[in-house]
């Protein structure tokens, strides 16, 4: 009976053969592969897709279009027709222009919607030249399901540190000096495109979809250890237009808290950098304070507008985080962050790099004496 059972199991995961020959693969095994080759259209690929992979569609936006108003207006023979000889054509050119130099040796994986004829024209072709080319079980459909269950898992199986600190203190620069001392830390921010706030909008990079957020985060928790504790900045349920995942944010609501202040000039000049394209577009910075009328009347958008475009930055920033940021910021955190009040404290006194370098290995030492 055991040995049944283990030739049972040994062939349940084990690679997958079509009638031509295209191992299916199933998501686990992605890391076996030297390069993840996305053929769905580029619209599906900037939606979502696994990250690392590269976008080589067999049928773009426009081609897909026509070969379905085929199928629907005239009859899916002749779709099938105009289909083959455009997916023949774009994969002939994928071969010549992006894979015409692997070495014999080269693996690639190969992916679709749900695994089907998209793939698989691919995969016959890289597998006709010589390539040991595989296909996903199930296509991006397997591995959406595999994010889901990773966001709703993976979470509670690390040890979370979560940076608190009122708007300016630094915390995002903290989480990239601790990552680049060696340390844990899963920047959400960088990872949306957002800073977190209604002035958040990083320029020239707009957010990406849920799903792609959702692909970006499940990545960055498949490298970390939980041996070791990771740094994250104390959020609340959205980073600009994208929702945290639910069981992330409710393990770092209840991890222990990191708490990082600052004087008032010091955040100042540090919100001078960070914001430094609302300085030079103070029209720009006035459309998006007019989204907090409602919040704080016309007459203080009015004043704050007034004092941008004088160039009176210094007392423009330090009215907004009186008035707006820090009783937001404290609203939020005292509420969702239990462990504040035995956090460790710290100052950024300066705010120059070393400062933040010093302020990062107090992280380290706390951490250490735990």
């Amino acid at each position: 009976m055991t040995a049944r059972m283990d030739a049972t199991i040994a062939r349940s995961q084990a690679p997958r053969h079509t009638a031509r020959g295209s191992t299916f693969v199933t998501v686990a095994q992605l890391a076996e592969f030297d390069e993840l080759i996305d053929v769905r259209s580029e619209s599906e690929f900037a939606e979502d897709h696994i990250p690392g992979a590269v976008s080589c569609p067999v049928l773009d936006d426009a081609e897909r279009a026509r070969v379905g108003t085929l199928y629907k207006q005239v009859s899916s023979f002749a779709a099938k027709k105009l289909g083959a000889a455009l997916v023949s054509a774009n994969i002939a050119r994928h071969l010549e222009r992006r894979f015409g130099d692997r070495p014999r040796e080269w693996r690639p994986l190969v992916y679709c919607w749900r695994g089907g004829s998209r793939s698989d024209a691919m995969a016959h072709v890289l597998r006709q030249v010589g390539w040991r080319a595989g296909r996903l079980d199930g296509g991006y459909r397997a591995y959406r399901r595999a994010v889901i269950a990773d966001l709703a898992g993976a979470p509670a199986r690390f040890q979370w540190r979560s940076v608190c600190g009122a708007t300016g203190c630094g915390k995002s620069r903290l989480l990239r000096v601790l990552a680049a001392s060696g340390a844990q830390v899963l920047d959400l921010e960088a990872l949306a495109a957002h800073r977190g706030s209604v002035l958040g909008n990083l320029p020239g990079r707009p957010q990406p979809s849920q799903k792609m957020f959702e692909s970006l985060v499940r990545h960055a928790l498949r490298g970390f250890s939980a041996a070791r504790p990771v740094y994250v900045e104390a959020e609340s349920r959205k980073v600009g237009n994208l929702r945290v995942p639910e069981a992330l944010i409710a393990q770092m609501w209840r991890s222990p808290c990191i708490v990082l202040e600052a004087p008032m000039a010091v955040r100042i000049a540090q919100l001078k950098d960070e914001y430094v394209h609302f300085i030079s577009d103070p029209a720009a910075l006035g459309a998006q304070l007019d989204c907090l009328a409602g919040l704080h009347g016309h007459e203080t958008i009015t004043k704050w507008k007034r004092m941008t475009l004088a160039g009176d930055w210094n007392a423009f920033i330090e009215d907004m985080l009186v008035r707006h940021y820090d009783p937001a910021y404290r609203r939020s955190t005292l509420k969702h962050y239990s462990g504040l009040s035995a956090a460790l404290r710290l100052t950024a006194s300066s705010g120059d790099d070393a400062d933040f370098e010093r302020l990062a290995r107090q992280c380290v030492a706390a951490e250490n004496e735990r």
